[in-house]
């Protein structure tokens, strides 16, 4: 079902788009946005990562490459205005997440899209392209993404996502603190603290838990990839470590990657300029 018009304004920003549902085969509803402008052409499929939701991309489809892409965001299971359901199989089987990934491209009518995806979306977008190849999308832009999951790749403030899985409101409260404190290099404001613990909260500790130390072999997928692949990393990030990215391009090839200093785990919230700039110039050439 299709809503109208949406305006979304927060930080001194604001954005229009168009809020749909899209149904996955397993019966979980999932909620979508569409930014498109009158000008807007190359479909984007924008990814957020763990506890976050679509307002992680504000600085995105509020800025410069909205007007010159069509961005299409959406909620993954679990998380900001989609269906929460608490069974563990909802999260923990690669199949659904492939499936939810296909469902949205699909209803939301993108052509061949671009997908962008940020930290654990990495284990979603692979989810989907272990399953179904990259046949029906024509690139994809890694941002500090998971694309493996050991102690080599995985930086010292992993452990907080375990911790933010405690029942207890107070103490998950202050672990989902401690995770956005450690996203970005520079602190952020208080502003900024306030709008991102909203969304993350939206998320249950049950969700969290059941997505949380799931498997992630993805060599062989990755390996695999034949589209365009740009590769964008903080060398602050302590989550997920540089050794990700390198990973990343060694397993492809043929993948550009670009290293962002004094940035954490959020360039595009962090270096929005240079992250669109670069985003744009991979969209325009890729």
């Amino acid at each position: 079902m299709s809503k109208g018009p949406v305006t979304l304004r927060a930080l001194g920003r604001e954005a229009h788009h168009r809020s749909f549902r899209v149904c996955t085969p397993d019966g979980v509803s999932v909620a979508a946005q569409d930014w498109r402008q009158g000008s807007s052409g190359r479909d984007v499929l924008l990814m957020h990562g763990f506890s976050q939701s679509h307002l992680s991309w504000l600085k995105q489809v509020s800025g410069p490459l909205a007007a010159e892409f069509r961005l299409v965001s959406y909620d993954i299971r679990g998380h900001g205005g989609s269906d929460k359901p608490l069974a563990p199989h909802f999260y923990r089987e690669p199949q659904r997440w492939a499936d939810e990934v296909s469902a949205v491209i699909r209803q939301a009518g993108l052509d061949r899209p671009v997908l962008v995806f940020w930290s654990y979306a990495g284990r979603i977008a692979l989810d989907y392209l272990g399953s179904r190849g990259d046949a029906e999308i024509s690139a994809l832009v890694f941002v500090n993404a998971t694309s493996k999951a050991d102690s080599s790749v995985l930086g010292p403030a992993t452990p907080v996502l375990r911790s933010m899985t405690q029942d207890g409101l107070a103490a998950n409260i202050d672990a989902t603190l401690s995770l956005l404190k450690v996203s970005t290099a520079q602190p952020l404001s208080d502003e900024e603290l306030r709008y991102m613990l909203a969304f993350n909260m939206v998320v249950s500790p049950a969700v969290r838990a059941n997505m949380v130390g799931r498997t992630a072999d993805y060599e062989a997928t990755l390996r695999g990839l034949r589209v365009p692949v740009l590769v964008l990393h903080g060398d602050q990030d302590t989550i997920n470590l540089t050794a990700m990215a390198d990973y990343t391009c060694a397993c492809v090839r043929h993948a550009r990657k670009i290293i962002y200093p004094g940035v954490a785990h959020m360039p595009f919230w962090e270096v929005p300029e240079a992250f669109d700039r670069d985003v744009g110039e991979f969209l325009r050439t890729g």
